[in-house]
């Protein structure tokens, strides 16, 4: 056999995950099911301020953030999608009722898993996280479908007040940039991001605000900004 004989074997990527949970034989249990599907746990926390601070000094591909642990997961998705906008944030919980949901996807996160599942399968949830697609499980969604048909307000308002979209202050500034004509690498040097970054900020406030692209979001901040 030939020494290149394994030369094109295609590798697959480490996943670099943040486990925040303040119950450690979770914590445990996560960490082996990450581990034996291929991935690194790169940092653990307990509490929502030591998992941004977590998130903040080892830049994970992936939080997996509990929902109530101390601080608040929500709270914590929030403060990680401002600072490091190239980590995707998934809720790993065991509330699966919309008013919880929807706080957690306006707060950043692309994912929503319920405990109640087989962590053998966690592995490839993340992954599809990873490869850019949402990991929330087929009910939720459906009840998603259901509430954004219904033009239920509070899920579709483009209203600036305490129902309304609630964007981090360095989404405002790319907003605002963006308003102003400016392209993606220009924001990006004003505000000292990484382009990708930027990206990142823009997908995070189409989704916040409810709108299909970036010309929706500048019309938005058109109308909020009036007078």
């Amino acid at each position: 056999m030939s020494v290149f004989a394994h030369v094109h074997e295609p590798k697959v990527r480490e996943l670099r995950v943040l486990v925040a949970d303040d119950h450690a034989p979770t914590r445990d249990d996560v960490r082996r099911a990450l581990e034996e599907g291929g991935m690194i746990v790169c940092a653990e926390a307990a509490h929502a301020a030591h998992a941004v601070q977590q998130a903040l000094e080892t830049k994970p591909d992936i939080c997996l953030l509990d929902l109530r642990m101390p601080g608040g997961g929500v709270a914590a998705a929030w403060e990680i999608a401002a600072r490091v906008p190239t980590t995707k944030i998934v809720m790993f919980t065991v509330a699966d009722d919309d008013a919880n949901l929807f706080s957690a996807l306006r707060a950043g996160a692309v994912g929503y898993l319920v405990k109640d599942f087989d962590l053998g399968n966690l592995p490839r949830e993340l992954r599809d996280v990873a490869d850019g697609k949402a990991a929330i499980p087929r009910t939720l969604v459906a009840r998603m479908v259901k509430q954004f048909h219904a033009n239920d307000p509070r899920f579709r308002t483009t209203e600036l007040g305490a129902d309304g979209p609630r964007l981090t202050s360095r989404e405002w500034e790319v907003l605002d940039g963006l308003a102003d004509g400016q392209s993606t690498r220009e924001i990006a040097r004003r505000l000292q991001l990484k382009p990708s970054g930027v990206r990142a900020h823009i997908s995070a406030i189409v989704q916040k605000l409810g709108v299909e692209d970036r010309d929706e979001a500048i019309a938005f901040f058109h109308e909020a900004t009036a007078g």
